[in-house]
């Protein structure tokens, strides 16, 4: 018997499995009947809209102009009257990609202009093609906190601008560098702001100190070694009170101050190097700096940031976001006691790497190298930061061995060698109609190139016979549109074929007779005095419902027919009661013979002939298998029991039980027990039958219980005695370790001077026998 709760678990798995397997369910999302073109278009991406005149029949709504195209094409709407217009695509612009250096032109990112027409709920995709280039220019702007912890190396730094610049020629043709420095806000409690320590703020006399400063932009990017040397060694360090410093201010006024920093549209890299912590924002409240940071540049012509009094330094987010527009990539070059502070602050800045810098900044130009290698060789195809309303975006990556899928964040490929092709799916969806054409900017992080996607929607139908005063609108009495007519004022009816003031009583006209329901059976509109039926509906008074007849796979009428009237209406070559039946007979066939001979094919499925069962009607249910067929033979001749009455023509051979394996029969005999033999057919046909044993069914099986009861026994068994070996090892293990600790003790508690007893007593130096007297 199973557990109750196995039985419940096995209900379950074949509840889920029939689900699974069985029926699909309808499709909700489906089109549906919409009175205009303009709705329908937009309802759903399978609707499709007939604009022919005489399309629809009489009682029935124009809302059946909306159905899908195959729909509207079987009841007879001509191809080149339904609007259904899907989304489509053009590249605008598609340089080819190249690496060449001549002009210092490099294309790694294509297409370069695409535009989109999107159709509601349906989806568009698109491919975006990388290669990484050889030698693409290169801005590097190295920003340094001048704390005075930073002394040693600044005066590293002074001398690397030579073996910097030679170390990124290595791997472009042109590389600009440049200089920043920072400290600190210069308000209490950050900075000191008595006199002396303003003047000078290094603890040490012997160093020259320079005032403390929030940042100061020193030497715009440029290709001089020597110029970035002889400017650098006029810096001198600086200091502040707390540990963290003002390196947020900094990379900010980095990031935005593009004129006086002089970036490119190039790969654009900021080496932050510092051995503190940063303050964020909030922070500015302690010097009584609130007002949040306006992501403006501030400097004025020294290159001083001139407002780090008034704003507080920018949030986590807020640099990242910045980062992310200026295509800056950040490379944190700090000591070993900031690597997890700043590798935690990575993860939440693009394209961002962390270094660990010594002591001196001596490592610096080989961190520099390596993580402009990694930055490089990591491919990132985003978009910009925020997407048009009703529009979702996702990436499928293919990257050469690699791929992954459906990644809204965005594409992303890492190991990327120079020169090696990488490609990017790209799909996007539109939910709503948009209000006007968009724009959205693919770029990979760190190239200063860019894909301008222009989106619109298909959400207006261009029919192109608008026809004010129609003829075919009861001469001339509505405007015609997408088919139908839109009446002029004082006349109704599909075609404005009634005066309004003319027609009297017409709902008496959309009721039988004593009927006190309501008008059109509650599932149209009465229009002089005749019902016309929603697209759920037919018949003069709507009393027939489209909607009940038969499904097959979800669909009514196996989307091969329509419904009319509770009944489906089958397409051609199609039959059925859900339509669901085609000439098709592939589905019963198997190699080459509908039903294996043993049925015939209804609806592509095969109906077996009795006795026979299976997909394709290939299994027997009375049919003798070989070993059934040669039983009796091989009891009669050899055991002279069973069946001895047939005729038996075979060749019998007895051998001993040992010799048995896979592929013998084993059948019951007429006595119920066990018939052990193997067929053996030759060239000519003569079959000879090798017949091994017979014995009792009931001994066989019990044999077996008893081999596998007692394998069970010996496995249990031994694993107890494995772990009666370890769990004692173990123990006379930790035993020996007690032992040996214990002879190894030099004190007791009693000679040891440093045991200090759990209690203490102590004795009043006043006490004396009289005071237990009656004096007390």
């Amino acid at each position: 018997m199973f557990p109750a709760q196995w039985t419940v678990r096995l209900w379950l798995w074949l509840t889920l499995l029939s689900i699974t397997c069985g029926e699909k369910l309808p499709d909700i999302g489906s089109c549906q009947p919409r009175p205009s073109c303009h709705e329908c278009i937009q309802s759903h991406p399978s609707c499709a809209w007939c604009k022919q005149l005489n399309f629809v029949q009489p009682g029935e709504s124009d809302l059946g102009r909306c159905a899908p195209w195959l729909e509207l094409e079987h009841r007879g709407c001509l191809p080149s009257e339904i609007m259904d217009p899907h989304g489509q695509q053009h590249i605008l612009e598609d340089r080819p990609l190249s690496n060449s250096t001549q002009h210092q032109t490099f294309t790694q990112l294509s297409p370069q202009r695409i535009s989109l027409q999107l159709q509601p709920g349906e989806e568009q995709n698109f491919t975006v093609r990388f290669r990484r280039a050889e030698g693409y220019p290169v801005d590097l702007y190295y920003l340094m906190d001048l704390s005075y912890s930073m002394k040693d190396d600044l005066e590293n730094i002074k001398r690397l601008g030579s073996d910097l610049l030679a170390a990124l020629r290595d791997v472009t043709t042109s590389v600009k560098i440049g200089f920043g420095s920072f400290v600190d806000k210069t308000v209490l409690p950050y900075v000191s702001t008595a006199p002396s320590k303003w003047k000078k703020p290094c603890p040490s006399s012997g160093n020259t100190c320079q005032s403390p400063f929030s940042y100061r932009h020193v030497l715009p990017l440029t290709g001089n070694a020597s110029e970035f040397e002889g400017r650098v060694s006029q810096q001198h360090i600086s200091g502040n009170m707390d540990d963290a410093e003002g390196g947020f201010d900094a990379i900010m006024q980095a990031a935005v101050c593009k004129e006086q920093i002089g970036w490119r549209n190039v790969t654009k890299l900021l080496v932050f190097t510092s051995d503190g912590a940063f303050h964020t924002a909030g922070d500015g409240k302690l010097g009584g700096v609130y007002m949040p940071n306006d992501g403006r540049c501030h400097l004025d012509a020294n290159g001083l940031y001139t407002k780090s009094h008034l704003y507080d330094y920018p949030s986590v987010a807020h640099l990242a976001e910045v980062l992310s527009e200026s295509n800056i990539q950040p490379i944190f070059a700090v000591t070993g006691s900031r690597l997890l502070m700043y590798e935690e602050l990575s993860r939440h800045i693009p394209k961002s790497v962390v270094g660990e810098l010594k002591e001196d900044s001596s490592n610096v130009v080989q961190l520099i190298a390596e993580a402009y290698s990694s930055l490089s060789s990591s491919v990132n195809l985003e978009h910009s930061a925020d997407l048009p309303p009703g529009i979702s975006i996702a990436y499928d990556s293919h990257c050469g061995g690699s791929e992954t899928y459906g990644r809204v964040q965005g594409g992303e490929c890492l190991g990327v060698r120079v020169n090696e092709l990488v490609q990017f799916t790209v799909r996007i969806k539109a939910t709503t109609c948009l209000t006007g054409p968009q724009k959205l900017v693919l770029r990979v992080l760190g190239v200063g190139e860019e894909l301008q996607v222009e989106l619109t929607t298909a959400c207006e139908c261009q029919c192109g016979d608008i026809q004010p005063y129609a003829e075919h609108c009861s001469g001339g009495h509505g405007n015609l549109t997408c088919g139908i007519c839109s009446c002029q004022e004082g006349y109704i009816g599909r075609l404005c074929e009634c005066k309004q003031e003319e027609v009297l009583d017409p709902e008496a006209r959309c009721r039988d007779v004593n009927d006190t329901g309501p008008v059109c059976s509650g599932k149209g509109h009465c229009v002089c005095g005749k019902c016309q039926c929603n697209g759920q509906a037919s018949g003069p008074l709507c009393s027939c419902d489209n909607t009940i007849c038969d499904r097959y796979n979800g669909q009514l009428c196996a989307g091969n027919g329509q419904c009319r009237c509770g009944q489906c209406e089958c397409y051609l070559n199609y039959t059925g009661s859900a339509c669901e039946c085609s000439p098709d007979t592939s589905g019963c066939r198997q190699e080459g013979t509908p039903c294996s001979g043993h049925g015939h094919c209804v609806c592509n499925r095969c109906r077996c002939d009795a006795g026979w069962f299976g997909s394709h009607c290939s299994h027997c249910s009375d049919c003798q298998t070989p070993c059934e067929e040669h039983r009796d033979c091989a009891e009669c001749k050899v055991f002279g029991s069973g069946n001895c009455s047939s005729l038996c023509n075979q060749t019998v051979k007895v051998v001993p039980a040992a010799t048995t394996n896979e592929g013998w029969c084993q059948t019951k005999a007429k006595d119920g027990s066990l018939l052990i033999y193997i067929i053996e057919k030759d060239e000519t046909g003569t079959v000879t039958l090798i017949v091994s044993s017979k014995e009792d069914a009931t001994t066989h099986t019990v044999k077996q219980v008893v081999f596998w009861v007692l394998g069970f026994l010996a496995v249990g068994i031994a694993f107890i005695l494995v772990y009666h070996y370890v769990m004692e090892y173990l123990d006379r293990r930790e035993f020996r370790r007690f032992e040996k600790e214990r002879e190894n003790a030099k004190w007791n508690e009693e000679d040891n001077p440093l045991f200090q007893g759990a209690t203490t007593t102590f004795i009043n130096p006043k006490f004396n026998d009289e005071c237990n007297g009656n004096r007390l």
